[in-house]
């Protein structure tokens, strides 16, 4: 498997409770322009709408080299999963503070799959918490580090 992008915000923003796999619905000349690396998944969403599950807000530039036919860069597209997964995103969406955010994008085979994560928003007492964390594992890692540094010598 291998990354096409990844959603560096979500993690920042929501404790990611659950994630899931998602396959695209995706046109031709969107697939070109995802292998030339032109898609932009920082503001994406997903949302379960008519009993499916609709991705919001992914930019995929159009394929320069396309005849007539090109298609919209910010238009939703279905996300293709088992009909069990969408009824549990819908339960778990309909509870308060739960959304959808799209985690990161990846080749499985020849397959673009999407990686959906069901997200409680942090406020920025957490978000400050997680950086206060970040800052002290590091601390500790640079202490460790240089305590082999002594010991080897």
């Amino acid at each position: 498997m291998s990354e096409i992008a990844t959603n560096r915000k979500a993690p920042r923003d929501y404790h990611i409770l659950e994630k899931y796999e998602a396959g695209v619905e995706l046109r031709g000349t969107e697939v070109k322009s995802i292998r030339l690396g032109k898609l932009n998944i920082s503001d994406a969403f997903a949302r379960v709408d008519r009993g499916q599950v609709w991705l919001y807000g992914c930019d995929i530039q159009t394929y320069e080299k396309a005849s007539h036919t090109t298609h919209e860069p910010r238009r939703t597209r279905r996300l293709l999963l088992h009909k069990n997964e969408i009824m549990k995103l819908l339960a778990q969406t309909q509870q308060k503070g739960l959304a959808l955010p799209i985690l990161r994008a990846y080749w499985k085979g020849h397959h673009i799959k999407i990686e959906i994560g069901v997200g409680k928003g942090k406020t920025h007492g957490d978000q400050r918490q997680d950086l206060k964390e970040k800052a002290e594992n590091r601390e500790a890692a640079r202490t460790v580090a240089n305590f082999n540094q002594k010991n080897k010598r």
